[in-house]
């Protein structure tokens, strides 16, 4: 799988932010699974961040 670079280079969230949304998202797949890991080859992290940058799975900071 190919990180979609393009699209965290010109991400203009902040990157702290970005990083726990990852994070959590990457935990919520161990946990539940999901279908585009095992296209991944089992590749977590990786689906994770394309999840996120490509806002399939949005986020918000809670303050």
């Amino acid at each position: 799988m190919i990180l979609p670079l393009d699209d965290l280079i010109s991400n203009e969230d902040n990157v702290y932010a970005l990083t726990c949304a990852v994070i959590r998202r990457a935990l919520q797949i161990t946990i539940t699974g999901d279908e585009e890991v095992e296209e991944n080859r089992g590749k977590i992290v990786s689906t994770a961040i394309k999840q996120v940058l490509s806002k399939k799975v949005e986020y918000r900071i809670e303050e």
